[in-house]
């Protein structure tokens, strides 16, 4: 899922972080079309590269000619782009802590390009208690709150990892690069989780509305106790409210792979998300946050299954699914 990195000295490390996997790269580096692209929207070529990570989206950070630090990022389009970049726009300007786009969205060749401010800076919130999951849930309610007042085109179709109300075949969205993998190697608990979960996101018939879909630890950055940036607009949503809090009190502690929050800290995130919105799920609502919550957990097993990667998430789902399959009635 992508993300951001706040940090340009991080990106020194080569390591993995919130954008994905930090590549260490020269100007030489770039893309060719990059260069003219930041001279015709920023009014300037870069004149140093700070950091560049490639995951879901190409990601780069630049420094200009003129001394000022940017972020560019550059991701296949499916008309999701604009009004990702949009939302964000809105927020920052109302003072919400979220990096301010520099620019629209252009396209260069299939590619959707904008550039938006550097905000480095801040710590990523560790842990996955109740106390923490109440401390995420709160930036989440005060997110959806200030969302609820946006109106642009959906940005659909959803992120992967939360469209369960997609229409191909099978329990999965189609997804090339993990379609044509051994399916075998997904484990049948994880199946089961996600078919049981989607068949009661698909009946629940609730209104949608716009949510951030990425809602993990990496993605944001804290000073002391309060949250100084959220990243990743890129994974807006249009979906139940109580799905999107629901898929995010599974996963906010996720710092790097994607793990899945304890049962009685996601049940401690939806508590505080609820008393913070001022609004009381009804009883359907509770059950299609659990469902949510099981679906994303189930989407990053499958994902962690084909790509041979350490069983955190399956291992997680595997110990947590009946019980979150109990609370979703499902």
């Amino acid at each position: 899922m992508p993300g951001f990195l706040p940090d340009a000295s991080k990106s020194r490390s080569g390591a993995f972080d919130a954008y994905g996997t930090v590549l260490i790269v020269s100007l030489d580096g770039l893309p060719d079309w990059l260069p003219a692209w930041c001279v015709d929207h920023l009014g300037g070529e870069p004149s140093d590269v700070l950091f560049q990570v490639r995951q879901v989206s190409m990601v780069f950070g630049l420094r200009l000619a003129g001394g000022t630090d940017v972020v560019v990022k550059a991701r296949a389009d499916a008309g999701r782009a604009a009004s990702c970049v949009a939302v964000q726009a809105r927020l920052a300007g109302r003072g919400f802590p979220c990096a301010r786009p520099l620019t629209p969205v252009a396209g260069v060749g299939s590619l959707a390009v904008h550039a938006e401010e550097f905000r480095p800076g801040g710590e990523v919130l560790h842990g996955d208690s109740p106390d923490v999951a109440a401390r995420y849930a709160e930036v989440f309610a005060r997110l959806m709150a200030e969302l609820a007042t946006v109106t642009v085109t959906p940005p659909l179709p959803n992120p992967p990892w939360v469209r369960w109300d997609h229409t191909d075949s099978g329990v999965w969205p189609a997804i090339g690069w993990l379609d044509n993998r051994d399916q075998s190697v997904v484990p049948g608990y994880v199946v089961e989780a996600a078919e049981r979960a989607r068949r009661l996101l698909l009946a629940a018939g609730l209104p949608c509305v716009l949510g951030h879909a990425d809602f993990e630890a990496q993605n944001l950055r804290w000073h002391g106790q309060q949250v100084w940036a959220v990243h990743d607009w890129d994974s807006l949503a249009w979906q139940p409210e109580a799905a999107l809090a629901g898929a995010a009190s599974g996963s906010f502690a996720s710092s790097g792979p994607p793990m899945l929050a304890p049962i009685e800290s996601s049940a401690a995130f939806l508590v505080a998300y609820q008393h913070i919105r001022g609004r009381l799920f009804t009883a359907v609502e509770e059950e299609i946050a659990w469902a949510a919550s099981l679906w994303m957990a189930a989407y990053n097993a499958r994902e962690e299954a084909l790509r041979g990667d350490t069983r955190v998430g399956r291992d997680a789902l595997r110990a947590q699914a009946a019980e979150r399959l109990r609370r979703a009635n499902a």
